[in-house]
């Protein structure tokens, strides 16, 4: 039996479809350095986000498929992934942050910033370049939650994020005494938003978590206009009143002409230790303003009080309690956001796939 060539390997992985960009790995240039020594084939797939959901199956199909090629007695492939730039001009920034996420919500006390830590911290754990953003100005958290009290020394004249988690963070709690108020009025903030952008030494970045202040205000028309955002993840509680908040937050982003990620039901039950499950803030809502809005629904987050220790002790939830309900919940709602920004980048399009799935 002759042994195989580049040109069969490469023929029966143009039959693998890559699950969530509906095209063969071959054609999206996903299968890299074919290697044949007789019937022994090494090849490097080139994913589209080191959080890919479906790495798995991507690997097992891609096996089989070079496999079934004769001649070959072995197949060993090497996972690597290489984050797709969104494609927008993002002048203020002088280096590349290849896609910028924008978290927010209507209304204040939803677990916004909880959700942002953790999205950032899940997508750094992947093994992906992120960086954290703190936008609200007048209330900044993150530093907290993300266990930082002080900005590294600058080099040059740029500000130096901090860093914790492999994550890169600059939020105005960094750059104000402790306890001191914050009285600006909209230009100020404005200008605080740009200089996080125009000021701050980022690296390359996959990927910006923006973590916005609560409402539909300057700070989110700012954002928008000063920083071209990839999409918009709008975070929501089950219950009635907030479902209208957040429904106009996403409204915002619609009219600014961002598109919407999906939306994030936090705090959406509580499990009891007898194996009942209550619903303290009722249910449904975030499914209900998904469904309502034609965007992706892309999960829901359960209480635990593990994440309010941890957002005081400055341990992400990913991190203190990895295999927690909560943690698992977070990590797969990061793993939805990349395959939707991916999605979005490689098909040149702001239409988003909705798949509502809980």
């Amino acid at each position: 039996m002759s042994n195989p060539t580049k040109e069969n390997i490469l023929a029966a992985l143009s039959k693998v479809q890559e699950p969530e960009l509906h095209k063969d790995l071959v054609t999206l240039n996903m299968i890299r350095d074919v290697e044949i020594d007789g019937g022994k084939v090494k090849f490097t797939i080139m994913l589209t986000t080191p959080a890919c959901p479906l790495r798995g199956s991507i690997e097992s199909e891609a096996k089989q498929a070079a496999m079934s090629v004769g001649g070959v007695e072995s197949v060993e492939i090497k996972m690597s992934s290489e984050v797709p730039n969104d494609g927008r001009m993002r002048g203020l920034v002088n280096v590349t942050i290849k896609n910028a996420i924008a978290v927010g919500s209507g209304k204040g006390g939803v677990g916004k910033s909880t959700v942002s830590v953790n999205l950032a911290v899940a997508l750094a754990q992947s093994g992906a370049r992120v960086g954290l953003m703190d936008a609200d100005i007048y209330g900044p958290n993150i530093p907290t939650m993300m266990g930082i009290e002080k900005l590294p020394p600058p080099k040059g004249e740029k500000i130096t994020p901090a860093k914790a988690y492999d994550v890169e963070v600059i939020s105005m709690g960094l750059l104000v005494k402790p306890g001191q108020p914050l009285i600006w009025r909209g230009p100020m903030l404005n200008s605080a938003i740009r200089q996080f952008l125009s000021d701050v030494e980022w690296s390359d970045l996959d990927y910006l978590i923006v973590d916005l202040p609560p409402g539909t205000g300057d700070a989110a028309l700012s954002l928008a206009q000063a920083l071209p955002l990839s999409g918009a993840v709008i975070v929501t509680l089950p219950q009635l009143v907030s479902l209208e908040d957040a429904t106009r937050g996403l409204m915002m982003f619609k009219q600014l002409e961002v598109p919407i990620l999906g939306v994030i039901e936090n705090m959406s039950y509580l499990d009891l230790p007898d194996g009942t499950r209550m619903d303290i803030f009722g249910s449904g809502g975030g499914v209900q303003l998904a469904l309502g809005t034609q965007v992706p629904f892309l999960g829901k987050i359960p209480i635990d009080q593990n994440v309010r220790i941890g957002g005081d002790s400055g341990k992400p939830i990913v991190v203190s309690h990895p295999d927690s309900p909560v943690a698992v919940s977070l990590r797969e709602i990061a793993e939805k956001v990349a395959a939707q920004i991916s999605v979005a980048a490689l098909g040149g399009s702001n239409e988003l796939p909705i798949n509502i799935v809980e």
